[in-house]
């Protein structure tokens, strides 16, 4: 009978829950979007400070006004492509992904997503169910192309002298619209309840991807000139180890090793705070969106302290 407790123990230990893993949590200096505890609120851009990368925006299902803390490594998706906190237009309805800081406060941020990005995404239109040509406004059902999938019903969407209509990239007018015509959006609050007035409407796919082509020219001359975003993972001698983000893709893509570049340190506003560095790639490797590349500094790598940011450029000539 004795032999068999060993064995006894051994299937219990076999059948036992395994541990639950550790939820995710954003530390300094490393990029983490702990996606297993987050919020991803509709809402109305309030406010943005790009130096101190700080916000507020109103929930448009409550109208509790929520403060926020932008993350070096956010992604800020604006007319369906990437972008920064200029691009934004205070009063814009967007989506905000939240997290918890060490108090427990939600309002750590890792994304602004617009709804032109977020419509683009899922592959969903504004199906036009009513037009009422006296006050501009239409009534419309969310969902994808054949309404196979339908998110809401009944949605008031109004017009007034600023909002702009598209067609085959070219302006058109109220008028053109029809009943079951698909429509994207750019819309913003009027500062309570979930009322939406359009600033652009988009009446077919041409007229969303121009906005989007232009805004990935404006995304890419940035990074050109502003450089890479990342943090300084690892700082000594003459040699630093970054790590940088997914929006630097238009320098990332040109680094390999032996490239010559220049590195400069950046402060909260991501902005450089000195003078940049010329060094050589050293090691380079993808992970994920994410780009690890080792560079070898002409001077000493003493400014660059890890978990800070730093800016990289890749020298063209």
């Amino acid at each position: 009978m004795k032999r068999l407790i060993p064995l006894a123990f051994a299937l219990f230990a076999v059948g036992a829950e395994p541990p639950a893993k550790p939820l995710l949590k954003i530390v300094p200096g490393q990029v983490v979007i702990p996606t297993d505890r987050m919020q991803r609120p509709w809402g109305e851009l309030i406010t943005l400070d790009a130096k101190s990368r700080t916000g507020k925006f109103r929930r448009e299902n409550s109208d509790e006004v929520v403060e926020f803390t932008v993350m070096p490594y956010a992604e800020l998706l604006h007319h369906a492509a990437r972008g920064d906190l200029q691009d934004f237009r205070v009063g814009e309805r967007a989506i905000f992904r939240l997290h918890e800081n060490d108090k427990g406060e939600w309002v750590l941020l890792t994304y602004i997503q617009d709804e032109m990005n977020m419509m683009n995404g899922h592959k969903e239109f504004y199906h036009v169910d009513a037009i009422d040509a006296d006050k501009k406004a239409l009534t419309v059902t969310q969902g994808s192309a054949d309404k196979s999938y339908v998110r809401e019903k009944g949605i008031a969407i109004e017009t007034d002298k600023e909002t702009r209509f598209w067609k085959a990239g070219l302006p058109a007018k109220f008028d053109d619209l029809r009943i079951g015509s698909q429509l994207r959006t750019k819309t913003h609050g009027v500062g309570k309840g979930k009322t939406r007035i359009a600033w652009e409407v988009f009446l077919d796919e041409e007229s969303l991807l121009k906005f989007q082509t232009e805004q990935k020219a404006v995304h890419a001359a940035r990074i050109r000139e502003e450089g890479a975003p990342g943090f300084i993972d690892e700082s000594k001698e003459n040699a630093i180890s970054l790590t940088l983000f997914a929006e630097g893709d238009e320098q990332v893509k040109q680094l390999k090793v032996g490239k010559a570049v220049r590195v400069a340190p950046a402060g909260v506003d991501k902005k450089p705070s000195g003078e940049p560095v010329k060094g050589t790639v050293t090691a380079v490797k993808m992970a994920g969106q994410l780009c690890k590349v080792t560079v070898q500094l002409a001077d000493g790598g003493a400014k660059f302290t890890p978990t800070n940011l730093a800016r990289l450029w890749v020298e063209t000539k």
